[in-house]
């Protein structure tokens, strides 16, 4: 799940960061609010962690403008400003949550999976797809009632299949969710991760959960019938 994190103060931004990823998410960061406006009117995220006190354009003024557009995308407002009328504000003007700073980073990531389960649309722990199962509050993966050992680009590709199992997920649909901007990578490296992950699964526990490619349309995670 690719997330957008709205932050100027740049040690803190890259320890939150660092601290997503290690929770197996992609996170993208935005230093001022033009610049997050600008990501949003362009990008697809699964969740905004937004500060309110930033440069060039204030918070509360990115998350009015995004719901202007009609974007339902879960925000969490992340900052020192925890004033009732800020998190009322905040709250009307449609985000979905709100955490004070100072926080524990423990809190954070459990809203953070809350919202991201919403956003999935499904309130459950446990998502299975067969004999594959992934855990929204550990975040790991099992296959057949076996931890599945996957680098971080693999857990990502592999969240959003099943995320979306029985469904067609188009390559560049993939790609938008797995990489961010910075990363240089092209589209068809998602090729690379479905293979691996077709591997493993393969090597786990032949044909209980397979991965199909459909030409043209994309790939589809499917158990066996």
């Amino acid at each position: 799940m690719r997330i957008l994190l709205v932050e100027d103060h740049v040690e803190l931004s890259r320890w939150l960061a660092k601290a997503l990823r290690d929770a197996h998410l992609t996170v993208e960061c935005a230093g001022n609010g033009a610049d997050a406006d600008s990501l949003l009117l362009t990008q697809d995220y699964a969740l905004v962690i937004l500060d309110l006190t930033l440069p060039k354009m204030d918070g509360l003024e990115v998350l009015k403008r995004l719901r202007a557009r009609g974007n339902k995308t879960p925000v969490l407002i992340l900052t020192a400003r925890s004033g009732l009328n800020d998190r009322v504000n905040g709250l009307n003007l449609g985000a979905d949550d709100y955490l004070a700073k100072p926080f524990e980073l423990a809190e954070l990531e459990a809203r953070v999976k809350a919202l991201l389960r919403r956003t999935q649309g499904n309130e459950a722990v446990t998502i299975r797809c067969g004999a594959l199962s992934f855990d929204t509050v550990s975040r790991m993966f099992t296959y057949c009632d076996a931890a599945l050992a996957l680098t971080p680009r693999e857990h990502a590709v592999l969240e959003v299949l099943l995320t979306r199992a029985g469904q067609t997920v188009a390559k560049e649909k993939l790609f938008q969710q797995v990489f961010s901007l910075d990363d240089n990578a092209s589209v068809d490296a998602i090729e690379i991760y479905i293979h691996r992950l077709r591997k493993k699964l393969e090597t786990a526990a032949p044909g209980r959960v397979a991965i199909t490619t459909l030409r043209g349309l994309g790939y589809l995670l499917q158990s066996a019938p």
